[in-house]
């Protein structure tokens, strides 16, 4: 089967398009015929080993432990093993592979059961793949970190990423009043996605706002907790789901301190992927809760394009992969 792998670490071009050998079927295995992937930060930071806790956290200190990379996957499955009961050859799912050893950026992959969920019938497959990791942070982020409830007002910074696009859909379903910051040029798109409010960050200093809120959702992390700390109200929360991996193990440090001084949550979100979740997702894109943005799709042999375009900061929403 065809693969993008790469042996050292370094820019977009160490990855390659090559013939590897398909992957064998264990008893609890899922063999899915992948359709299409999509880009994520992770992979990023993994294919250039920066920081370079990311090596000591996946192995590999010299070079690559994970030769293919590749986090979201949707797809058809093609064989299961002995085990399995919750799917069977010609299902269409969609699964985030990030703790079942990558590599989605192939033509087959072989996974735990529960690393998959049933793709609903009228998404496709390019749309559904960019969903898992991304809108997993999203819904755990605002529910599980930011305890969101209905009538709260929400700020979300980075809200034309990918997770952020999400973070805007899912925030309205749970009934919030949601303020998303973004540039001028990617307005009118997270208004379309139900956003109350929209703040130019060009325009507008948001840490210097009269406004608080009540979750601050914070997925581009430009700045450090304490910037935001003005405008979130007493007892509200902070939640940190993107940026540096320094910002994020500085706050897992010191987020407990400032919470206990400050009289406000900080909180950062170590996102856990899990089949009941992705369930909840699928049963909100079937209701059309949540729909995915899709900036370009590539074929297999760009990803080292996909992941430069993402390098350069350069997307609204997400980037698909089709295989």
């Amino acid at each position: 089967m065809k693969a993008i792998v790469q042996t050292r670490y370094g820019s977009p071009e160490v990855m390659q398009l090559a013939e590897v050998e398909a992957p064998t079927v264990p008893d609890n295995g899922v063999l899915v015929k992948v359709h299409a992937t999509s880009i994520n930060s992770g992979d990023w930071r993994l294919m250039r080993g920066t920081p370079f806790l990311v090596r000591l956290m996946f192995g590999g200190l010299r070079k690559p432990k994970i030769k293919t990379l590749g986090m979201d996957v949707s797809g058809t499955v093609e064989a299961v093993g002995r085990s399995v009961t919750q799917f069977k050859p010609g299902d269409a799912v969609f699964g985030d592979t990030s703790e079942a050893g990558f590599g989605s950026f192939a033509e087959y992959l072989c996974a735990p059961e529960a690393t998959f969920a049933h793709k609903p019938a009228q998404i496709s497959f390019e749309a559904a793949a960019t969903v898992p990791v991304a809108a997993l942070t999203a819904l755990q982020g605002l529910r599980d970190c930011g305890q969101i409830q209905a009538g709260q007002k929400v700020l979300i910074n980075g809200a034309s990423s990918g997770v952020g696009t999400f973070a805007v859909q899912l925030a309205k379903a749970f009934g919030a009043e949601v303020t998303a910051v973004c540039s001028r040029e990617k307005s009118a798109m997270v208004v379309s996605l139900g956003a109350d409010q929209m703040i130019d960050y060009h325009q507008t200093d948001i840490t210097k706002m009269p406004a608080q809120y009540d979750l601050i959702f914070d997925v581009a992390a430009y700045r450090s907790v304490y910037h935001y700390l003005p405008i979130l109200k007493p007892q509200g929360t902070y939640v940190l789901v993107g940026g540096a991996i320094e910002r994020f193990f500085q706050l897992m440090l010191f987020g407990p301190w400032i919470s206990r001084r400050q009289g406000k949550s900080i909180k950062v979100l170590s996102v856990k992927p899990n089949q009941a979740d992705l369930v909840v997702l699928s049963d909100l894109l079937e209701a059309g809760k949540i729909v995915p943005v899709i900036d370009r799709t590539y074929p297999l042999s760009q990803v080292p394009a996909a992941i430069h375009q993402m390098e350069q900061r350069q997307v609204t929403g997400k980037i698909a992969i089709a295989i």
